[in-house]
């Protein structure tokens, strides 16, 4: 039953975004720049405070706080335990893992699943590139095979299913721009996605301390991803953006609907007016998506969940703004 969290229902589709790319990009900058600067005044660093590697004040020691930051001559002075703040790198490298597996080419709401991919790596590339930070990105079609390193400025990556194309980190505007048209004009291909795969790509080789941010529907076993992410968070910050679709959560009452797995093919036919159906849908979906949650807060990393039928864009504001106190809480000055 939490399978069938993955259906989708074989309804007219707007044409590709690949097709309509440059218009779909340059609304969404506009979009972007305008809501974000207008909402998040002043400097930020971006989606996650980071730890920095420069010494910054002091403040009170709270359960989590790692130890190796203990402030001991603070502590000793004011016999209750401090740990040291850093302040962030001014230069800050942030991944992309963008998940296009066929379950993202659907949606019902205002959007598709991988168009709100793409507004969310827009998003965080404006929020990234700046002072020269750098934004790189690894893009997973289905499968687990695997392209070779190439430059994004050119056109989209080799097609076919299981590719896994990288994307280098290159700072300037000019790159992040190419990086979201290679995003937004790789076509989703058929067959199941291996997320797994596409997160360990941020493992090795090992890069400098960053900002890596998954993007996906997490519709893959957690046992596939939970380890690589788990590993992701010993060298970086990780950011788990979680694409949802309503009817994932619960089915409408329409009667007899056709549903159909677009990484297997399968079609089954479900009768919607059944009431325990329904109610046994959404526990299922309910069940799901709290143990997704639970391996993100298990593999420790921030978590944040944009839904097709809602404005993704002021949950981003949010979350950003929300990281924002959360950095500024408890600090002495």
């Amino acid at each position: 039953m939490a399978r069938a969290a993955a259906v989708t229902s074989p309804t007219p589709r707007p044409a590709p975004l690949g097709d309509r790319s440059e218009a779909v990009l340059s609304r969404l900058q506009l979009l972007v720049t305008r809501k974000l600067d207008g909402l998040l005044q002043g400097d930020y660093a971006g989606l996650l405070p980071g730890p920095g590697s420069e010494a910054g004040e002091s403040r009170e020691y709270r359960p989590g706080d790692d130890v190796r930051r203990m402030d001991w001559p603070v502590t000793a002075r004011t016999t209750t335990p401090h740990v040291r703040r850093t302040v962030a790198d001014r230069e800050l490298e942030t991944w992309l893992a963008l998940d296009l597996s066929a379950s993202l080419d659907f949606g019902t709401g205002q959007w598709l699943k991988r168009e709100v991919v793409v507004a969310a790596a827009a998003a965080i590339a404006h929020l990234t590139v700046r002072g020269g930070n750098r934004i790189g990105a690894v893009i997973g079609t289905g499968g687990g095979a695997s392209a070779p390193a190439r430059r994004f400025r050119g056109g989209p990556p080799p097609a076919g299913p299981g590719v896994l194309t990288r994307l280098p980190a290159r700072s300037g505007r000019k790159e992040a721009q190419g990086l979201l048209r290679t995003v937004a004009s790789t076509a989703i291909q058929p067959g199941r996605g291996d997320l797994g795969a596409l997160v360990e790509m941020l493992n090795r080789p090992p890069r400098r301390r960053g900002v890596a941010v998954v993007v996906s529907d997490f519709l893959a076993p957690a046992e596939q991803w939970a380890r690589p992410m788990r590993k992701l968070r010993v060298r970086h910050d990780v950011l788990a953006i979680e694409v949802v679709d309503p009817r994932e959560l619960e089915l409408p009452d329409v009667g007899v609907l056709p549903v159909v797995d677009p990484e297997s093919g399968e079609l089954h036919e479900v009768q919607t007016a059944d009431p325990r159906l329904r109610q046994r849908y959404a526990e299922a979906a309910a069940a799901q998506r709290a143990a997704i949650a639970a391996a993100l807060r298990g593999a420790g990393a921030a978590h944040l969940r944009l839904r097709t039928d809602r404005d993704w864009l002021l949950d981003m504001v949010r979350f950003v703004a929300a990281q924002r106190h959360a950095r500024t809480r408890g600090t002495t000055r």
